[in-house]
């Protein structure tokens, strides 16, 4: 039975590469009933500020599978991200990304590296909720959830065992974002747990990207959470030989979408130069979700021996490691060639007769109480001054069951006993807490903004600060 998917040309290099995918993956024996969307560029010009139209959406949920080549959002106007949009909205949490040398047919520094990126899709920066808040100030909200951070760890984890990987490591920066990378690095933590059989490291992100780049054979699996994912996975790309050899997987519980890792590149386009190959590898990646997996073997034995016997576009051709530089399609040609036969030096491919999907449980919730103690309020300034802010502050909430303790600038703590060296904009972060730690209620929250707000102060923000049970769930300010 031909296995329903829905498929997206693209933008720029996309209609070429992906006609060679399609080619390779037809003369292969696949299996595919494809039903043809257009989504990017036109789809934006023509109106639709997502880019893609209500009836495309409704064939992608029908399908619930999409294999897409690159898009191209148009700059200006406003126009967000549709790769972000289409993971998020068919919840598609796991990006993977498998990176493995070509050594020595394609030039690298580290013949050694074979790593799988496994990278949160749908929070942390992504969500993509930013405001300008002030005349000098912008805001991007940072979103990690305890379900979300589960979701990909396990998925990691579960990746590992079913691909007989030996290691995961997670990356991090929580000695800064104590509560949101906090969350990701706890739960990695208490996942592992579970994988006694799987061994475990953590880095903070700066030094473990630094040590990826030098030394990636020590990595096995890494997930990381959305944005540091992004960076690492083109990273290992580039390190792997070139960005254009990589394809990924997104997936959800319902939902799947296969990709390059790649943009459109409309500088090449038309030009039969691109390199299909990081559209195919995300064809690989489809075969073996859609259980296709001998049909995926095959496609990829052909293209190793396609570049063991150094048929290479022009962004991988060599002097040294090449023989011959071809377009486009002339590379699929000699791939279609080859189907069959596998690499003679290059390590074969095998995959199991069926690839188990993976499904994830996640650990009940359980509930927790939770108490206010504060709130945060956040008000524009020009006075550069936070010690006539700090009085005008105590005098406009006189009565008020909660007492300003602290101003803070960019993070820093400017009153009490600021740094008079501490550079401040026009945003200040007050923090009011109860006073004697009595009981405070939403209304005393409000009846504090209306007090501060009376007295002609912009209040431009708040957050209200609660404890979880002896945990606080909100951060000092750096010099607190």
């Amino acid at each position: 039975m031909k296995s329903k998917i829905t498929v997206a040309y693209g933008d720029g290099i996309g209609p070429e590469i992906m006609k060679s995918a399609l080619e390779i993956m037809e003369k292969a024996g696949a299996q595919l009933d494809i039903t043809t969307i257009e989504i990017g560029e036109k789809a934006y010009l023509s109106g639709h500020s997502s880019g893609i139209s209500p009836a495309d959406w409704e064939v992608i949920m029908a399908n619930k599978l999409l294999f897409k080549a690159p898009i191209t959002t148009p700059q200006g106007g406003g126009y967000k991200s549709l790769n972000v949009s289409l993971r998020k909205t068919l919840g598609l949490f796991a990006n993977v990304r498998p990176v493995k040398a070509i050594h020595p047919y394609i030039k690298t520094h580290h013949p050694e590296l074979d790593t799988v990126i496994i990278r949160e899709n749908e929070e942390d920066l992504y969500a993509g909720i930013e405001h300008r808040q002030t005349q000098e100030v912008y805001q991007c909200l940072k979103l990690i959830t305890k379900p979300g951070s589960e979701k990909i760890i396990r998925y990691a984890f579960e990746f590992a065992k079913n691909n007989g990987r030996k290691k995961v490591t997670c990356m991090m920066k929580d000695n800064i974002m104590k509560l949101t990378d906090g969350v990701f690095h706890q739960t990695f933590k208490d996942v592992a747990k579970e994988y006694p059989e799987i061994e475990t490291n953590h880095f903070l992100v700066d030094i473990g990207m630094a040590r990826f780049a030098n030394q990636p054979e020590l990595f096995d699996v890494i997930v990381l959470p959305n944005l540091y994912g992004d960076i690492i996975s083109d990273i290992a790309a580039e390190i792997m030989g070139s960005v254009g050899l990589a394809g990924s997987s997104n997936i959800g519980a319902e939902c799947a979408m296969f990709e390059a890792i790649h943009g459109s590149a409309p500088d090449i386009a038309g030009q039969n130069l691109a390199n299909p190959s990081g559209l195919l590898k995300g064809a690989i990646l489809m075969l073996n979700h859609l259980g296709q997996s001998k049909v995926a073997e095959k496609i990829e034995n052909a293209w190793l021996k396609t570049i063991e016997d150094g048929i290479h576009t022009g962004d991988i051709y060599s002097e040294e490691t090449s023989k011959k530089k071809v377009g486009t399609d002339e590379f699929t040609e000699a791939i279609i060639e080859r189907l069959g036969e596998k690499p003679l030096k290059l390590p074969q491919v095998e995959y199991p007769e069926k690839i188990t999907p993976i499904k994830i449980q996640l650990s009940p919730v359980v509930p927790v109480k939770k108490t206010l103690d504060g709130i945060d309020i956040f008000v524009c300034e020009n006075d550069r001054n936070p010690n006539l802010l700090a009085s005008a502050l105590i005098k406009a909430v006189e009565g008020s069951p909660l007492k300003l303790i602290m101003i803070t600038n960019r993070g820093v703590k400017v009153w009490p006993d600021g740094n008079p060296h501490t550079f401040c904009t026009d945003h200040w972060r007050c923090r009011f807490m109860a006073i004697d730690n009595c009981y405070i209620s939403d209304k005393d929250l409000v009846e504090l903004q209306r007090k501060i707000i009376f007295k002609s102060l912009e209040v431009i923000k708040t957050e209200n600060l609660y404890n979880f049970e002896g945990k606080l769930g909100y951060s000092l300010g750096q010099g607190q």
